[in-house]
């Protein structure tokens, strides 16, 4: 590793998301701090790039390569120690990467919420990986950072405090200003498409433990919310969670990783607040049935084709407002088996759909980079992988916050 030509390669970075990374690795980070590229398939895209950060004096190098070329991605993954890739559905692009990043030692993170993908890398690589040294993080920006580091998060403070973790925590995304990206809406309708077709897929789809190393755990955990509830925590009214269905697998997993420090009864869901009283329950309405229409819709050939009318395209993302950035505002709600109560904020200063997502996704790959970082090769999450060094990161160059509160204000 030591040997090797770049600390970082942003793979895809002619792509919205993957400009924004590129974008702010170059804000960020110095040459003497950080040594880094930016990697494609078309040259011609990749120097619109440059432009599209500032990099007026050409000094970030490019480098070509296919989702489709093996060798191109060996020569690309042999020069460097962490790969971001944010190509994606993944599930069409993005599966000889990981399997060269496992084969030749490349730590490696991206943005992937394609659960049947995921668990079909984690199964046919954990062992080339284990072998070769390489770290692999899958859900590394907005799925599902907030998630799984926020939990992170409020189990420390409910072990220094009370000197046991959380039987429960409870996610309530409180407010947020942002659009998805192309790529986002792409690997939804992929799932949905490949669940339709196949049986397997839509039972791993329902497993809430599909992403645990052992799948045939059961813990406390039942399906994720599909209707209207009326949260305590908020007091408000909330609807199912379009990233519920990631997020909360990658808590899971991570528990199972960090030999279960939450507990093997520990349990966790998502929501998202919609308000209180008639207009509160009527919104949340309005997006359950929303969501079930857009999954309805997505099932035909026909339904994807109408849907990709009205939604951004593969590469495309939100109109841009930089006196506008976007932001967000999760809750968490633990409960230790003991009584204990934590309530805890954190907050993004930008729009989670690429602003956010972007710095998450490329703090991870630094911090694999250059952070002194305990675990061996194989399949990993956030926090497992990367825990407090992952922490300081996000707050320090990320825009994250974290903080435990006392009320709901």
């Amino acid at each position: 590793m030591a040997t090797r030509t770049y600390d970082v390669v942003v793979w895809g970075a002619t792509g919205f998301t993957g400009q924004w990374v590129a974008k702010h690795l170059f804000d960020r980070y110095s040459k003497k701090q950080l040594r880094w590229a930016i990697a494609g398939r078309n040259e011609e895209k990749l120097r619109q790039v440059r432009h599209f950060i500032g990099d007026a004096k050409e000094s970030v190098d490019l480098l070509i390569a296919d989702s489709a070329d093996q060798a191109s991605l060996t020569a690309m993954a042999e020069v460097t120690k962490v790969i971001i890739s944010t190509v994606g559905p993944y599930s069409d692009y993005g599966s000889l990467l990981v399997k060269v990043c496992a084969m030749v030692g490349t730590d490696y993170v991206d943005l992937a919420g394609e659960v049947p993908w995921m668990r079909d890398m984690i199964d046919e690589y954990s062992e080339y990986a284990s072998k070769s040294g390489a770290r692999i993080v899958h859900s590394c920006g907005f799925d599902s950072i907030p998630s799984d580091m926020g939990t992170f998060y409020i189990q420390q403070h409910a072990q220094q405090h009370f000197a046991e973790s959380l039987k429960c925590v409870r996610y309530t995304l409180i407010k947020a200003k942002g659009g998805m990206s192309g790529g986002t809406i792409a690997s939804m309708m992929n799932v949905i498409k490949l669940a339709v077709n196949n049986r397997k897929v839509r039972r791993l789809l329902g497993n809430p433990y599909a992403l645990n190393p052992d799948l045939k755990f059961n813990g406390g955990d039942k399906r994720d919310q599909t209707g209207v509830r009326f949260s305590p925590d908020v007091q408000r009214w909330t609807a199912p969670f379009l990233m519920a269905g990631i997020n909360t697998r990658i808590v899971r997993r991570s528990n199972a990783l960090l030999g279960f420090r939450y507990g093997t009864d520990f349990r966790y869901s998502e929501s998202m607040a919609t308000g209180a009283g008639t207009k509160g329950y009527l919104a949340a309405k309005s997006i359950s049935l929303g969501l079930k229409a857009m999954t309805l819709t997505s099932v035909t050939r026909l339904g994807r084709s109408v849907l990709r009318r009205f939604l951004p395209a593969q590469g495309e993302g939100p109109e841009v407002n930089p006196d506008s950035p976007g932001f967000y505002v999760i809750q968490f709600n633990g409960e230790t088996r003991g009584g204990e109560s934590v309530v805890m904020r954190l907050k993004g200063d930008s729009d989670p759909g690429y602003g956010s997502t972007s710095k998450m996704l490329a703090e991870s790959a630094v911090c694999l980079a250059h952070d002194s970082i305990s675990v061996d090769g194989g399949f990993w999450t956030p926090a497992s992988a990367m825990g407090d060094a992952l922490l300081t990161r996000l707050q320090d160059n990320a825009g994250l916050s974290f903080s435990v509160i006392t009320d709901n204000d």
